[in-house]
């Protein structure tokens, strides 16, 4: 899962850059909001809501900017009417990429996701020509500086875990998405501090290209990552630990 591993990471770091501008907040707000609506705004009842409140409090987002969305999501404050688009294409090298979104225009979402790929060397595809690459699961990562690969494995597959590796400076905890949580709450009180932790689309095999292919690939795929509208890209690209992401 090194592909997954990997970008995970690279969307950790970009992300707290994106959160000092507001980016990742107005990310994570939708999802708040989508989640209360579609579940209601109980954190305890409705486990999609308690992940997005997890993800902005990991973010550090005030607790009253999730309360304020929690209150639009249910009715109790006025807020936009979001709504959940997917969608499924190339990029260079043939590389599998899926696209969730959360907008209030469904028109300029899709044009401006069938731009991105247009102009970066990739192809829109039709729905389901990618997405049975992938399959959700729960992936919490850990420094591998700050711990062993062992003191992780041991608390984590007690807790649930279905498996534990290690990428690069990254220890990765993958679970099933209905024990995600459950796990997590586990390691923590087991005073172990993640640095990333979400439920995600995997796949099942990635494809790797040589270093020029790779780069015309993360062109794609950060681009479709930097609208405001794009929830989470998800790749069967492999990128190595040791790929320059900077130059």
């Amino acid at each position: 899962m090194s592909g997954h591993s990997k970008w995970a990471t690279i969307r950790h770091k970009k992300g707290a850059a994106d959160a000092k501008r507001g980016k990742l907040f107005t990310k994570l707000i939708k999802e708040i909001i989508v989640s209360a609506r579609e579940g209601g705004g109980d954190i305890e009842a409705n486990p999609r809501l308690r992940t997005a409140v997890l993800k902005a409090k990991g973010a550090n987002m005030p607790k009253d900017n999730i309360e304020r969305a929690i209150k639009k999501g249910t009715g109790d404050l006025e807020g936009a009417d979001y709504e959940e688009l997917s969608y499924e294409g190339y990029g260079p090298g043939g590389v599998a990429i899926m696209v969730e979104c959360l907008t209030d225009n469904r028109n300029r979402t899709a044009a401006d996701v069938r731009s991105v790929f247009s102009k970066s060397g990739g192809n829109l595809g039709e729905t389901g020509c990618v997405g049975y690459l992938f399959s959700r699961k729960g992936i919490i990562q850990y420094s591998a500086e700050r711990y062993t690969e062992d003191e992780i494995l041991e608390q984590a597959l007690e807790a649930g875990a279905m498996d534990v590796s290690t990428e690069g400076d990254q220890i990765e905890v993958t679970t099933s998405p209905e024990d995600f949580e459950e796990v997590l709450r586990i390691m923590e009180e087991a005073s172990f501090e993640h640095e990333f932790a979400e439920v995600a689309r995997v796949p099942e095999a990635t494809v790797t290209l040589d270093e020029d292919g790779t780069r015309k690939a993360l062109k794609i795929i950060e681009a479709l990552d930097d609208h405001d509208d794009v929830q989470n890209v998800s790749t069967n690209l492999d990128i190595p630990d040791d790929f320059d992401t900077e130059s």
